[in-house]
């Protein structure tokens, strides 16, 4: 409430962590708004930027798990990908959904997110941020605060609830002017731009792309499964996912289903190997041999390799380490 007694105007903002984020709360926290964060968490990103930006602000802040309806958009954006597996415009409509949901119970009055006109040409240009409103159900209720006064004015600009003319110009990739306001603001702590979602990452995209090829049904298990290893597709067609290092070994231990095999050498160090469930007495073997050539075996020798599945089923195998011809020709880049 303000000291007269009204009640207090009440922005909810999409919260990525980011500087542009951070500063569009920030220009309306000067006007005296109420600012909700809201941090969104999936396998392709998490909510600890988001986290961690809130608490900087000293602002309220909620985080929603989207896992299962966001793959679902992932796998059939209405509006196609980005340069990679990334479907911005989707994925935005549906965030401004659930902030408008909110919105609604919470009876607040607008939504708002640090998005800068032109900074990135797909996904914010004029029509793109026009379509994403309409996405969202929210239309005439979304504010960019930091490009506002180069977009059309919003229901709560109309209404007298937010200041335009306290609101900004910004356009374009440049980051002059926002590296100006976070040094007015005093904001020394933010992450660099980009980087927070796994969908624009080139290598990650071509494991998710292969993946949903193959299994069109692939989960939020199949997802975490892509983050880690060395990825190859057997002729078979299962899949072996090969620990890099000891992290990624311990990762992949908790990645198994009760149908999958654990494929390792037995008298060297070498990497946990995850074998997809059901593959066939080939597919095991070439397993083997890969998980032998990223081990400390000999590569001119068979070694010993061991395969357990269901209910601690145990096959012993004898192979030669993989040449690097069969790696490359399998592996999922």
């Amino acid at each position: 409430m303000t000291p007269d007694g009204k009640r207090k105007t009440r922005g909810i903002g999409l919260m990525s962590g980011g500087l542009d984020s951070m500063l569009a709360v920030r220009v309306l926290l000067e006007q005296g708004i109420d600012v909700l964060g809201m941090t969104f968490r999936t396998p392709f990103f998490g909510s600890a930027r988001g986290e961690a930006a809130a608490a900087l602000l000293g602002i309220s802040h909620r985080v929603l798990d989207i896992t299962e309806d966001h793959l679902r958009m992932v796998k059939d954006p209405a509006h196609g990908y980005g340069k990679n597996m990334n479907p911005c415009i989707d994925c935005h409509g549906m965030m401004f959904k659930i902030a408008g949901d909110l919105m609604e119970e919470l009876e607040a009055d607008f939504l708002f997110s640090g998005e800068v006109l032109g900074q990135r040409p797909m996904s914010q240009n004029m029509a793109a941020l026009r379509l994403v409103e309409k996405l969202s159900g929210y239309p005439g209720r979304i504010l960019r605060p930091l490009s506002a006064r180069l977009l059309p004015e919003t229901e709560p600009e109309r209404e007298g609830l937010v200041d335009r003319s306290a609101l900004l110009d910004i356009q374009g990739r440049s980051r002059r002017r926002q590296m100006e306001l976070a040094e007015r603001f005093g904001i020394r702590e933010f992450p660099s731009p980009g980087g927070g979602c796994l969908l624009t990452d080139p290598g990650f995209s071509a494991r998710l792309r292969e993946l949903l090829d193959r299994k069109p049904l692939a989960d939020a298990l199949d997802i975490e499964r892509l983050k880690v290893g060395r990825h190859f597709r057997l002729s078979g067609g299962s899949k072996v996912v090969v620990g890099r290092h000891q992290s990624d070994n311990e990762v992949i231990e908790g990645l198994f289903r009760p149908e999958d095999l654990v494929v390792k050498v037995v008298d060297f160090p070498g990497p946990v190997s995850l074998l997809e469930g059901g593959a066939a007495e080939d597919d095991r073997r070439v397993a083997a041999s890969i998980t032998a050539r990223y081990s400390k075996a000999p590569r001119e020798v068979d070694c010993q390799v061991r395969i357990v599945g269901p209910g601690g089923s145990e096959q012993v195998v004898d192979v030669r380490p993989a040449a690097d011809a069969l790696l490359e020709e399998l592996r999922i880049d």
